[in-house]
C-alpha cells in the first residue's frame, strides 16, 4: 500500500481519536462542572482559548490531505515534525487523567509512531509498479 494513503489514514484515525476521548469527557462531572465555570483544564475558555484548540485540530485534519499531496521531502519532514509535536502535548495532557483518557491518549501515540515510522521509511525511490502512485 502507498505510504500516502497509510499516512492519511494514520492522521484520520488519531482524529477519531481525539474527538471520542474529548467527547467522552463530557460525561465526567469534574469537566461539566469547569465547562459551566468557563474553565477546561485551567485554561478559561473565551475566544482565544476556542481558537487556539481549532488551530490545534486544524493541523492534523489538513495532514490528511497534506500527507496525499505533498511533495515526497516536505511530507516527510511534516509527518514527522508533527508526529514528535503532538506525541509530546498528547503525552503531557495525560498526565494525571482518568483510565480512559491515558488509554486513548497511548493509542493517539502509537498512531502518531506509526505516522513518524512510516514518514522516515518513506521509498526515496519509485518502485517501477507503483510509479504512477505518486509516492
Amino acid at each position: 500500500m502507498n505510504v500516502r494513503v497509510k499516512l492519511a489514514g494514520l492522521w484520520t484515525s488519531t482524529l477519531f481519536v481525539f474527538a471520542y476521548v474529548d467527547l467522552f469527557s463530557l460525561y465526567r462531572p469534574d469537566v461539566r462542572a469547569d465547562l459551566d465555570a468557563g474553565e477546561l483544564g485551567g485554561f478559561t475558555v473565551n475566544q482565544a482559548f476556542l481558537a487556539g484548540t481549532t488551530a490545534y485540530i486544524v493541523v492534523p485534519s489538513l495532514m490528511v490531505f497534506a500527507s496525499l499531496v505533498l511533495p515526497p521531502s516536505i511530507g516527510r519532514v511534516a509527518n514527522l515534525v508533527l508526529a514528535l509535536g503532538y506525541g509530546i502535548t498528547i503525552i503531557a495532557g495525560a498526565i494525571g487523567e482518568w483510565t480512559y483518557y491515558v488509554l486513548g491518549s497511548a493509542l493517539e501515540i502509537l498512531l502518531l509512531a506509526a505516522v513518524a515510522y512510516y514518514a522516515w521509511t518513506w521509498p526515496k525511490q519509485l518502485v517501477p509498479r507503483e510509479a504512477g502512485l505518486g509516492r
